[in-house]
C-alpha cells in the first residue's frame, strides 16, 4: 500500500475535468488566493477547487468560483446557475454562462 502513495499524491494535485468536459479548454485562475481551473464548454463551465481548506475557510468559494469562471471565459455567469454534486460542495461546480 505504501509503495503507492507517490503515485496517488501526484494524481491527487491533478485536475480533470468530468467525462463530459473532455476536450474542453482549460483555463488556471487564482482568486481570494485560491487556485482554480476552469474548464469551459460552449456556455458552461465547472470550476475546480484547488488544494484543502478547513470548513470555516469554504464560505466564500462559491462566490470566487463564480469570478474564476467570469475572468477565464470573458463571460458573464448567469445568476443561481452554480450546481455541484454534493449540496454545498466547494469543490467542483458548474455554472452556465452568457457569452453573448
Amino acid at each position: 500500500m505504501y509503495r503507492f502513495m507517490p503515485l496517488l499524491l501526484l494524481l491527487a494535485a491533478c485536475a480533470s475535468p468530468a467525462p463530459d468536459f473532455f476536450g474542453a479548454a482549460r483555463h488556471e485562475v487564482s482568486r481570494g488566493g485560491i487556485d482554480f481551473v476552469v474548464y469551459q464548454r460552449a456556455d458552461e463551465v465547472e470550476v475546480v477547487r484547488m488544494g484543502y481548506l478547513s470548513r470555516a475557510a469554504r464560505a466564500p468559494v462559491p462566490k470566487l468560483m463564480e469570478e474564476a469562471a467570469a475572468e477565464a471565459t470573458g463571460c458573464q455567469v448567469i445568476p443561481d446557475t452554480m450546481r455541484t454534486k454534493i449540496p454545498g460542495d466547494t469543490g467542483v461546480a458548474r455554472f452556465d454562462l452568457d457569452c453573448g
